[in-house]
């Protein structure tokens, strides 16, 4: 046995023995690292690699507007304000409305009540976009979560691009005032039309219907 003990120690020295005279070059080669520099393999300047497709942004964080790409501002905060990029106009809310159909609809309803079809076949209730909790969340708030997921949302990043999720969160808005609106936002005349709308008569075939000043008229003729 002590025999034996032997053999296998000088076994153990003979392949560290032999481990020590492995050269770092076998897995440190003569071969160019992504990016080196003083080099021109491709002609595009000094460097072993290609340039970056024009157009190519930075997947975490650097050189990045994170205003427009993250939802935050310098200092981390969420933005209150759609970044400069995105244009408030009907043709932005329409395109939030649009996407908002086909990404969010399924699980958040057309309202934003957290009444989707997938829910009403048993996933896990999101939250109504009229909670006071996201009803005081910034706009950026809800970009991030678009981007990032939250709870049992996964990310939409690779599927909604930036400026269709800025669109989104912009139509978000617009759900969560068209049910939280107050007459103080709204001008004189349209107050106006909202207390007194005007009054159009039709008949069952699409056809105007005499007013009650018509009628007497037409009484009066007999």
């Amino acid at each position: 046995m002590k025999w034996m003990s032997m053999k296998n120690w000088a076994l153990c020295g003979l392949i560290l023995a032999t481990m020590t005279g492995c050269h770092p070059d076998l897995w440190n080669q003569d071969r160019y690292e992504p990016l080196e520099g003083a080099v021109s393999v491709f002609g595009e300047g000094q460097s072993s690699s290609r340039n970056l497709v024009e157009g190519t942004v930075p997947y975490e964080g650097a050189h990045l507007d994170d205003a427009y790409y993250r939802g935050r501002n310098a200092n981390g905060d969420f933005v209150t304000e759609l970044p400069k990029q995105i244009e408030l106009t009907r043709e932005t809310l329409l395109r939030g409305q649009e996407r908002f159909a086909i990404y969010c609809s399924p699980c958040h309803g057309d309202q934003g009540l957290g009444d989707g079809m997938i829910v009403k076949r048993g996933f896990i209730t999101p939250p109504s976009f009229t909670t006071p909790r996201l009803l005081e969340s910034p706009v950026g708030y809800y970009f991030d979560v678009m981007t990032n997921g939250f709870g049992r949302m996964y990310s939409y990043a690779s599927r909604v691009p930036v400026e269709d999720r800025w669109a989104i969160a912009a139509y978000v808005r617009v759900l969560q005032l068209s049910q939280n609106a107050t007459p103080e936002l709204l001008s004189a005349e349209l107050l106006e039309k909202a207390k007194n709308p005007p009054v159009v008569e039709t008949t069952h075939g699409g056809e105007h219907a005499p007013t009650n000043n018509e009628n007497k008229e037409v009484k009066g003729e007999h």
